[in-house]
């Protein structure tokens, strides 16, 4: 079953913008609480999405080039991107169907 990638500044370029499916980034830090809520979900799309969807997590605490890239102010927050560029934002903990469905209608 696919795990998340671990996205970080140096990778991001290559594994995000250059990928030839569409990326969900769950942006996190490892003291957010919410963060650890919605960190099982972002695990089983993962799995659930694999060959469709890559899944990456990025630390926001270790990367922050990206972070202020794309100006992330809240985490967890969830970028969907497609063809290189964001084509959805989600924060907070959200529940499952409501994550699922916002990535099917990239797909």
């Amino acid at each position: 079953m696919a795990k998340p990638v671990e996205i970080t500044d140096s990778n991001f370029e290559t594994e995000v913008i250059g990928s030839d499916t569409p990326v969900l980034i769950d942006f996190w830090a490892e003291w957010c609480g919410p963060c650890k809520v919605i960190a099982p979900v972002v695990e089983e799309i993962a799995g659930e999405y694999e060959g469709k969807i890559k899944v990456g997590k990025l630390d926001v605490d270790t990367n922050q080039q990206v972070a202020l890239k794309y100006g992330i102010r809240g985490i967890p927050t969830l970028l969907i991107f497609k063809s290189g560029q964001v084509v959805d934002q989600i924060v907070g903990a959200v529940p499952k169907p409501h994550l699922t469905a916002r990535l099917d209608k990239v797909l």
